[in-house]
């Protein structure tokens, strides 16, 4: 029984060996069995080449210009082939230029391009920000930038950059690193990358990251995602959905965002880099994120078509821009790749603008002073909420029981009688309040609770007789509407106007 079960290890080994040997003659190397260095032993019979932006006069002028609107060729080959590094250095370190530096490349002489992308995006940086991250197959380190994904190709090679900007690249560095074959085996796929954008992202409707007909398989993802609607990532709840060979139902769904980019907790510690996977962006002040996923131990593999997409927020409603680059490789020929934007239209979007309630004396820069008989006192962000809150956040008070209080200074500018308006936030669990000062009512008394989470607008509070400097007022909770669940607190803002 032990010979039977040797002898078929043997064979297996055996089959495995000649496939490796025979693959190893054609494209050098074992085809992506053992680790990175497995195949580097083995003699690889492709003749080695090189082009780049030397200076063929020897002047050491090792770098092109491309001017506004000029499409400079970077590699023009013909016969069959595998490109093995892709690097290149760009100046001015201009986010424009990253944007608006258009990177195509061709195989074997097709007329629709299967690389088009701003080249600090193919690159898998987004926003036109360069940052140094380093990944398996992809990198950018100290002004460089590499890409070693194979390329095979057949018959022809051709790679062009076209400066969409309305300023020169002043220097262009780069180099091309690939082997030249006598033919290579038929079942490589070629090479693709797709960039693609949706600015604002559709209510109600997956952002299309990869929409793709032929055979191949998917290998990565470079995604790019801002919010336009408030300073905050809450597009991070939404899942990638994939549809494979135009089925119906997705095959793949995921559990949120960052999750599908290897993470959790909305990156929460922050930008990182790993060899298949990365958060390079996180900037909460703005509200974006760039990341990568490659799928290189886990390609997903399609026969007719793939659909892939991903959910802006939990339900595709947070307004956001998206833009994205897709890799894979398959057969040719492909989908054509729709046309880019005008080129003002590759640029990154503003950030958000923060909403303010003019005159707003900040409910947030009063906790420093605020006293509480129970519970803490903090500020909340409430960017991820529906309504607007002046400055994106409120005082929070975790009030416990009827009848707790919570002191807080009001500034005055000067001496004199106020009318007082008051913003707060309504919530689940939320208790019913009192204002006072010292033992005078203030307003009348204010109900928080409601079922979802919401500001409440200008509330009158009447008028009040005021000090120059800090005024101490007592917020008392009086109890609790049934349907609330707490006693919490929210104060947005105070307003406060001279009376004539």
């Amino acid at each position: 029984m032990h010979l039977f079960r040797n002898a078929g290890i043997l064979a297996g080994l055996l089959t495995l060996l000649s496939f490796t040997a025979a693959l190893a003659q054609t494209v050098g190397g074992p085809g992506g069995l053992g680790s990175p260095l497995s195949g580097i032993m083995i003699e690889r019979n492709g003749t080695a080449m090189h082009e780049g932006s030397w200076d063929r006069h020897w002047n050491n002028a090792d770098f092109r210009r491309v001017e506004p609107g000029q499409t400079l060729t970077l590699l023009d080959y013909k016969g069959a082939g595998i490109i093995r590094r892709f690097w290149c250095t760009i100046a001015p370190d201009d986010d424009t230029i990253r944007c608006q530096a258009i990177l195509r490349m061709y195989w074997d002489g097709e007329k629709n391009p299967s690389v088009q992308a701003p080249i600090g995006e193919f690159f898998g940086v987004g926003f036109g920000e360069q940052k140094d991250y380093v990944s398996a197959p992809m990198d950018e380190t100290s002004g460089g930038y590499n890409c070693y994904w194979p390329m095979p190709f057949r018959k022809s090679a051709v790679w062009t950059l076209t400066n969409e900007s309305n300023k020169p690249i002043d220097a262009f560095y780069y180099n091309i690193d690939f082997e030249a074959y006598k033919s290579i085996p038929n079942d490589l796929l070629y090479f693709h990358a797709q960039w693609n954008r949706e600015n604002p992202t559709t209510q109600g409707k997956n952002y299309t990251i990869l929409d793709a007909t032929g055979r191949g398989q998917y290998v990565g993802t470079a995604l790019f995602m801002q919010n336009l609607q408030a300073r905050n990532i809450t597009f991070l709840e939404g899942n990638e959905v994939v549809y494979i060979d135009g089925n119906k139902t997705p095959s793949i769904i995921g559990t949120g965002t960052e999750d599908y980019f290897c993470s959790g907790w909305y990156f929460d510690h922050g930008p990182y880099s790993a060899p298949y996977h990365g958060c390079v962006i996180k900037d909460d002040a703005i509200g974006r994120i760039s990341a990568y996923r490659w799928h290189i131990e886990d390609a997903i593999p399609f026969k007719k078509s793939i659909l892939f997409t991903i959910q802006h927020g939990a339900v595709d409603n947070v307004k956001s821009d998206y833009s994205s680059v897709a890799y894979w490789y398959q057969t040719l020929p492909h989908k054509p790749f729709p046309e880019l934007p005008p080129p003002d239209q590759l640029l990154p979007s503003p950030p958000a603008e923060t909403y303010k309630i003019p005159g707003a004396i900040e409910g947030e820069g009063l906790i420093s002073s605020a006293k509480a008989t129970t519970g803490t006192v903090e500020s909340q962000n409430l960017s991820g909420f529906p309504g607007k809150w002046s400055g994106d956040e409120q005082l929070w008070w975790h009030g416990q029981e009827d009848g707790a209080t919570l002191t807080i200074q009001l500034p005055a500018p000067a001496a004199g009688t106020y009318e007082l308006t008051g913003y707060f936030t309504k919530a689940p669990d939320y208790g019913i309040f009192q204002i006072y000062q010292g033992d005078t009512k203030i307003g009348d008394q204010l109900d928080c609770y409601d079922a979802n989470v919401e500001p409440t607008g200008p509330i009158d509070l009447g008028r009040i007789t005021l000090q120059a400097g800090d005024n101490p007022l007592t917020i008392t909770i009086v109890g609790k509407n049934p349907s609330s669940v707490g006693y919490l607190f929210g104060l947005d803002a105070f307003v406060l106007k001279p009376t004539q």
